[in-house]
């Protein structure tokens, strides 16, 4: 049904009224954007676990809600999305499209670019030639078989198909090498390098393209080759005018925005929004396209400073989360499959594909090896540059605007473009594993035992989620510190979640070297330097030295950077915040909980650690507002229950090294078991129906009870003769311990309480083996002092002793008998 588009109305009067509000442009758009961004995130959701871009989640969507899915139903398609709505919804998908292109712009920095040399500049040419003339060829076959493609001229499908083919996503591929840790290995930067020499090729032979399309095929053969000269000439003027004109005058803003000046001017932000817009209709008005301004204009503003930040923030969420998903979900309603038919058309399908994937990989293949690569690094440099995405779609959307591209290309093209992007993380994670140190395995036990110089320094990776950690960290570390000659040295990771936001890929670049955290003392951020300044801060006090770093990854990767950093840096315990805090007292407790993606990064680390780990639950009674230092006047008070086991032992020593502190108190209580359980034994074995989310997990290893029983005995009498008369040391009989643990945590006689987790553990311990668990990753000593309805008093410190003997484990049942030893170790799995 034809619609007189001056005949629609932007609001309806409501259905009370009789007015369908799906009859009326905004109510529709609203329902339109309302189901695009629900599916999509949807997806999103779905392939998470494959670690696919964001983008390709909102292509699919828009592909289901289109006629290739949802859309064969006409009744559906002609009410959420009928031809009368399509130009307004593309209206405010092309507004997001052009202030994405902008920030495309503010990433992309021209200097780097220059100083990364002839070899990305090598293997961007020869990424891009190949391709772009195996697309020429592949244009010859597709205008002799489509039907309807010969009627465009061959200049124009030719230059479109080899930019279709040729083109490296530089936004797409930002984030995959993110997700991959890839971003500042060779590889990762080479790869940004490259596809950024790319980006700017492929606009310069879109404007050509575009030029060249004219109407497509309606326009473009009646119109003098002249038309076409002019639009280039003019295209080149203005980026030359940006260049030499406006660069400088957003230099000048810049600085004007700087952290010098205390207030900026939104004036000045708003001014820069709008030049946004007067650069996209500026090239409109040239005949180009409109985003080309909007990209060239980000080009213009100075990287890295304040003003940068602060656009970003303004219209980074806004853009990418709301607007940016209509642009992908519009290319995907434009595309039906239904299109291809038949074998020859699904050959063709076949034949784009592999020309594409063979034309970049094997052109940047060959490259990298002409610059001495080495040849695995080649290939996963070939199929990272054979990344499509969001240019490759504007590309797309561009010809079946001109008009040069019919229904059968266009899907035939976008689903190559699904597919090439789609395949190059699994295939980049099957081909490529970047070298790693070879591991270290150290414990506070370890220190003590050795007598080289390395023993006077203790060395702690403190890990934290936000300002928020830092009064208990600090207070930890500080009872930690010895007032003696030997030297505490810290490093701080402050933990952020990589994110689909451009900044994310920015701090990215900014905090990392050679795919990990690198600690630079320069370098700032707004909440890294809070958390760094007061760090920095509390080192003058004492004998700490702190080194602060950001680590930027997906929650899923994260543990890799913890524990690589404590690889590296050789450190003794990992310190992590758990993922629950609490603020007050009793009912009027508060608890921020960070989330459960916080959790698993925490069970990561417990399960991959190089050293001893400690878990610190802060009740919001250990640590207060103000920054202690070596004089502080505060009598720390610190409980260290004492079961038995090495992870017990781990929290013994980390005890002693406590009551070197003259400002910590130190109470050693130790459980010992009654006399009359002596005869029984506890026996614990693998129960495959519990579940870890909610059972307690013990070490599977086999380990000499008697033995275990001499190093308890050992390190309680070393402890005590080393510290008699500092210390005060308590034995009490076993009864109920979830009671008696209880009655410790809500005395309020101790700021901090600090346990072993338990993986291998005593009869009285494994007594709990089959308490339900809140928190199972805490140890079930750690868990009752951990949750959150049980009065608890004090913070607490779970400490996992690193064995490499014990990393292996299992949720268990408990069983009893009569037999004269306590408890033998977990058996096997068979």
């Amino acid at each position: 049904m034809a619609v007189n588009i001056t005949s629609i109305k932007t609001s309806s009067n409501g259905a009370w009224q009789g007015d369908n509000p799906l009859d009326y442009a905004f109510p529709l758009l609203i329902v339109q954007t309302t189901l695009i961004l629900v599916v999509s995130r949807s997806l999103a959701f779905l392939l998470k676990p494959l670690r696919q871009p964001k983008v390709i989640a909102e292509i699919v969507g828009g592909i289901l809600l289109g006629p290739s899915a949802f859309g064969r139903n006409e009744a559906y398609l002609h009410r959420i999305f009928p031809s009368w709505s399509t130009p307004i919804l593309e209206s405010v998908a092309s507004i997001g499209l052009l202030f994405f292109l902008f920030l495309v712009g503010l990433e992309l920095d021209l200097s780097s670019v220059r100083r990364s040399g002839r070899r990305a500049l090598g293997i961007a040419l020869a990424g891009i030639s190949l391709p772009f003339l195996c697309g020429i060829g592949v244009a010859f076959v597709l205008r002799s078989t489509v039907d309807g493609a010969d009627k465009v001229g061959y200049g124009q499908f030719l230059v479109f198909m080899g930019v279709a083919l040729s083109i490296t996503a530089f936004p797409v591929l930002a984030r995959i090498l993110a997700e991959l840790k890839l971003l500042t290995t060779q590889v990762g930067e080479t790869a940004m390098a490259a596809a950024a020499f790319n980006d700017m090729a492929a606009w310069i032979l879109l404007a050509l393209a575009v030029a060249l399309a004219g109407d497509g095929a309606e326009g473009g053969a009646h119109k003098s080759p002249l038309v076409s000269l002019w639009v280039l000439l003019s295209g080149v003027a203005f980026v030359a005018f940006m260049m030499v004109a406006v660069r400088p005058a957003m230099r000048w803003v810049a600085r004007r925005c700087s952290s010098e000046h205390d207030v900026v001017d939104e004036a000045y932000i708003v001014l820069t929004l709008a030049g946004v817009l007067v650069s996209g209709f500026m090239t409109d008005l040239i005949g180009i396209h409109s985003i080309f301004g909007a990209f060239v204009f980000g080009l213009t503003i100075p990287k890295g400073g304040e003003f940068a930040e602060r656009l970003i923030e303004r219209i980074e969420d806004f853009v990418t989360g709301l607007l940016l998903p209509l642009y992908f979900a519009s290319s995907g309603l434009k595309t039906n499959v239904a299109k291809i038919q038949g074998a020859e058309a699904w050959g063709l399908l076949t034949l784009v594909i592999t020309t594409a994937c063979v034309g970049k990989i094997a052109g940047t293949f060959a490259a990298a090896m002409m610059f001495a690569m080495p040849a695995r690094e080649a290939i996963t440099l070939g199929v990272l540059m054979n990344t499509k995405g969001l240019v490759e779609l504007i590309v797309l959307n561009i010809g079946k605007e001109k008009k040069v591209l019919n229904d059968e290309m266009f899907a035939i093209l976008v689903l190559m473009a699904l597919f090439t992007t789609f395949i190059t993380t699994p295939i980049v994670m099957a081909i490529y594993k970047p070298a790693r140190a070879a591991p270290t395995h150290r414990k506070l036990r370890d220190l003590s035992n050795t007598d080289d110089s390395s023993k006077d320094e203790l060395r702690i990776l403190a890990c934290l989620h936000g300002p928020g950690n830092v009064p208990s960290l600090i207070s930890l570390i500080e009872s930690i510190r010895s007032t003696k000659k030997s030297m505490l040295k810290l490093f701080i990771m402050h933990l952020v979640e990589l994110t689909e936001r451009s900044s994310s890929i920015i701090m990215v670049q900014q905090a990392r070297r050679n795919g990990f955290p690198f600690f630079n003392l320069s370098r700032r951020g707004k909440c890294h330097d809070r958390v760094a300044g007061a760090f920095q801060a509390y080192s003058q006090l004492g004998r700490v030295s702190v080194r602060p770093t950001t680590a930027i990854s997906a929650l899923s990767t994260m543990h890799e950077d913890i524990c690589h950093v404590a690889e590296e840096k050789r450190v003794a315990m990992i310190v992590l915040p758990f993922h629950k805090s609490w603020r007050g007292e009793g009912d009027e407790a508060m608890e921020d909980n960070v989330g459960h993606g916080w959790r698993g990064v925490n069970q990561r680390v417990l399960k991959h650690a190089p050293c001893s780990v400690a878990v610190l639950v802060d009740h919001g009674f250990w640590g207060g507002s103000e920054t202690p230092g070596p004089d502080m006047s505060a009598v720390q008070r610190v409980c260290i229950l004492f079961f038995g086991g090495p992870d017990d032992r781990e929290a013994l020593e980390l005890g002693g090294r406590m009551a070197e502190h003259p400002a910590v108190k130190v109470t050693v209580v130790r459980f010992v078991e009654k006399p009359e359980a002596e005869g029984s034994e506890i026996t614990l074995r693998p129960s495959l129906s519990k579940c870890r989310e909610k059972s307690y997990s013990f070490s599977i290893a086999h380990m000499n009870r008697e033995k275990e029983k001499e190093l308890d005995e050992a390190a309680v009498a070393e402890f005590r003769e080393r510290w008699d008369g500092t210390v005060s040391y308590t034995e009490k009989v076993a009864g109920n311990v979830v009671e008696e643990v209880l009655a410790i945590g809500q005395s309020k006689d101790y700021d901090l309480v600090v346990v072993g987790k338990g993986r291998f553990p005593s009869a009285m311990v494994a007594d709990l083996a089959d308490r339900p668990a809140e928190h199972p990753e805490l140890g079930p000593v750690g868990d009752v002092l951990a949750s959150s309805s049980r009065g608890i008093a004090c913070s607490v410190l779970v400490i996992q002793q690193h064995d490499l003997g014990h990393g292996e484990e299992t949720p268990a049942s408990k069983v009893e008998s009569s037999e004269p030893n306590k408890l033998k170790e977990i058996d096997d799995i068979v």
